[in-house]
């Protein structure tokens, strides 16, 4: 049975011990999560610009100075080396492993950026009403590649990642009215229905194989940007070193999820 935290201290601090190694899926409900890209000083600023230009996909929450592994503005003490349940190190585009730390990978020209991701509205739709079925139980929602086009910076380019969630055909309007009120968790869906219509052949098919991936038949298929599309924007740029995320496994935050004023 899944270990569920309510304050992200002290998910962090389990995390930093190797006791925490699980998606953070309704972990720490109401507070920001974040995706995690960690690059060379040199591809930072065409990385910020990729962000600038596709901001539902990659809505940016902080970046660090070249070396620093803290984030202040995201919580006292993090160290992003040590902090997540599950890191992804890339070097030139290739996957290189999962590491429960990346402390022996640091170097001092390394840049982290953390942007928004859609697990921290999920505690705002279920408060609002909507049945996600899956969320209680810690699965996580499915994520995919689609076919719809970013816009390319510099060497970073690809197609948006998209986060699925089966929503009860009378909860949709209430769905895309509650997650358009958090810009900075990727906000109000991309896509509404058929799978196919974006590129998704089969539901069966989602990435790692992690998360709720059927739809029954009260259901409608509902689609959100994910961070995800960063992840491979940063391999088709290929630097000799990326450290990103494990999909699913985030950092959590102190703050509070950005709610806008509606």
């Amino acid at each position: 049975m899944a270990e569920f935290y309510q304050y992200p201290n002290e998910l962090r601090d389990a995390c930093r011990r190797g006791e925490f190694v699980q998606s953070t899926a309704a972990q720490t409900p109401g507070y920001e999560q974040a995706n995690i890209i960690i690059l060379p000083q040199e591809f930072a600023d065409d990385f910020a610009r990729y962000c600038e230009l596709n901001p539902q996909a990659c809505p940016l929450l902080s970046r660090s100075k070249p070396g620093d592994p803290s984030l202040p503005e995201l919580g006292a003490g993090i160290d992003i080396r040590f902090d997540l349940p599950r890191y992804r190190v890339f070097e030139e585009g290739r996957h290189h492993g999962d590491y429960g730390d990346v402390s022996s990978f640091w170097r001092d020209d390394l840049v982290t950026f953390a942007l928004g991701c859609s697990l921290s509205f999920e505690k705002a739709l279920e408060d609002a009403g909507v049945n996600l079925r899956y969320f209680r139980t810690g699965e996580g929602c499915a994520a995919y590649r689609s076919t719809l086009a970013t816009t390319p910076a510099g060497p970073f380019h690809g197609d948006m990642v998209v986060t699925f969630r089966a929503v009860p055909k009378d909860q949709v309007e209430l769905s895309e009215e509650t997650t358009l009120r958090y810009p900075l968790s990727h906000g109000g869906p991309v896509h509404m229905g058929s799978p196919a219509e974006i590129g998704i052949g089969s539901l069966r098919h989602n990435i790692d194989g992690i998360g709720c991936s059927d739809l029954r038949e009260n259901e409608l298929a509902v689609f959100w940007a994910c961070g995800v599309t960063a992840i491979d924007a940063v391999q088709n740029a290929a630097p000799d070193l990326a450290i990103t995320h494990a999909p699913a496994h985030m950092l959590v935050t102190d703050r509070e999820a950005y709610r806008a004023t509606p």
